[in-house]
This record gives structure tokens, sequence and C-alpha cells, in this order.
């Protein structure tokens, strides 16, 4: 039987989702200087880098198959 260490498979979905989220982060940034360089609504921009930011939270106290739904949704 195998077992998994369900901590550590939180601590490397964090990862993975902070690494992913980087990328996110620069794109939805540069998206968000530019919606205010043209005077356009920023709303939207503004909460996905709230979702972003609070993403790696959603981790905590999640089962395995719940972390994999989780990364099945978010690194799409």
């Amino acid at each position: 039987m195998i077992l998994i260490n369900e901590n550590k498979a939180i601590d490397i979905v964090k990862e993975k989702i902070r690494a992913w989220r980087d990328i996110e982060f620069k794109k939805n940034d540069l998206a968000i200087q530019n919606a205010l360089v043209d005077g356009s609504d920023t709303t939207e921009l503004i909460i996905r880098r709230d979702y972003l930011r609070d993403l790696p939270s959603q981790c905590d106290g999640k089962t395995i198959e719940e972390l994999k739904s989780l990364m099945d949704e978010t690194l799409v």
C-alpha cells in the first residue's frame, strides 16, 4: 500500500501554482497597465489579480483528489 503525505502534496501543489501564477501575474499586470493607459475598465483584471493572489491558500485542507481537481481547473 502506498501512503501519500497530504501535507507534502499540498506544499508541492502550492509551489506549482506559485510558479504558474508568477507568469499569469505578469500577463495580468501588463493588461492592467494597458487598460489604464487606454482608460478602460480594470475591474475584471483586478478581480483576476486577487484570485491569483489567493490561489495557493485554496490548497489548505484539501484531499489529494481535491488538489488534483484544483490543479486541473487552474493550470489550464
